[in-house]
């Protein structure tokens, strides 16, 4: 993972929300409790203009699926964000 996109992830994450149902969960802090967890799917943003857009739709989309944490799995910018992220519910 390039440096550009570990910069979009921290920022992604420090601007995290409880306003929606799907939390972010950081890899290090899912791996932690993954044994809980089953992945239901994937989802992915594109064309976001701010970090904190490409977030709330990545949260959406996670709410959809059913899901209640979501973790990123790749985020890169040229002239937008494109983000992915791999969603999980309790089992």
């Amino acid at each position: 993972m390039n440096k550009k996109s570990l910069v979009i992830i921290s920022m992604l994450t420090l601007l995290a929300s409880n306003a929606w149902a799907a939390k972010q969960m950081e890899k290090s802090d899912f791996d932690k409790v993954s044994l809980q967890y089953e992945k239901i799917g994937t989802i992915s943003t594109e064309n976001e203009m701010a970090p904190m857009d490409a977030r709330h739709e990545l949260s959406k989309l996670a709410d959809e699926k059913g899901g209640d944490v979501y973790v990123i799995t790749s985020a890169q910018s040229k002239e937008k964000i494109h983000a992915t992220a791999d969603v999980y519910k309790k089992k």
